[in-house]
């Protein structure tokens, strides 16, 4: 059975938040174990929990925001445009990612594939 579209929409409203703000531990509360993440599209996928613990474990100490632009659900999937600036001092880091989820009965992350490159961060003066 498909998760409800609240729940999904919930799920990626966490997962920004997690990833702006949150813990390793907060984002990883979102994936269902077997959970597989391509991020960006066209790198190794990573597969098992400590695969996943050191990429998100990267953006922790970070000071972030993060906010949902755009998010369509069709059944268990969603893709979503969301927008991530990284605050460094006198600069922030804006990115913004093009993210495709699939989710399990209890809307949680069964994989995840991001799509940005090099080319979707743009350095502005901190606002």
């Amino acid at each position: 059975m498909a998760p409800t579209r609240d729940a999904i929409r919930t799920t990626v409203e966490n997962y920004v938040r997690s990833v702006a703000k949150g813990t390793v531990d907060d984002v990883l509360a979102l994936y269902a174990p077997g959970a597989t993440v391509e991020d960006p599209v066209g790198t190794p996928v990573r597969t098992t929990e400590a695969e996943l613990r050191e990429f998100y474990g990267v953006i922790e100490p970070m000071t972030q925001t993060g906010e949902v632009l755009e998010l369509k659900i069709a059944e268990n999937n969603a893709a979503f445009l969301f927008r991530l600036v990284t605050h460094l001092g006198e600069q922030d880091l804006v990115m913004e990612v093009v993210d495709v989820m699939t989710f399990d009965e209890e809307a949680r992350i069964s994989s995840m594939k991001a799509y940005w490159s090099q080319e979707d961060m743009k350095t502005v003066p901190a606002s």
